[in-house]
């Protein structure tokens, strides 16, 4: 399974309907409204990369209302186990 982050731009006037249009586009699993330089994120969940291209260039791109895309491919996921374990003092 591929993980891709989407950060997306958007109409500020129309946030809320970008943020279900995209949710509403296969392969979309969430889309959060977010502060900061960027609108929303868009967390793509796909089989392939040619999938990713599918669901970012071919749909969520063309969402009206969407001005700008910047998209990050993961490379692993950490439970959120694993992250209080890296960042443990080992105070137990």
């Amino acid at each position: 399974m591929i993980t891709a982050i989407v950060f997306v731009k958007a109409d500020v006037a129309r946030i809320p309907e970008v943020a279900q249009s995209i949710a509403a586009l296969e392969g979309v699993s969430e889309v959060y409204s977010v502060t900061g330089q960027i609108d929303l994120i868009a967390l793509v969940r796909v089989r392939s990369h040619d999938e990713v291209a599918e669901v970012v260039a071919d749909r969520l791109n063309k969402v009206s209302g969407v001005t700008e895309t910047e998209t990050h491919i993961a490379f692993r996921a950490y439970s959120q186990h694993d992250l209080e374990s890296a960042f443990s003092l080992g105070l137990d």
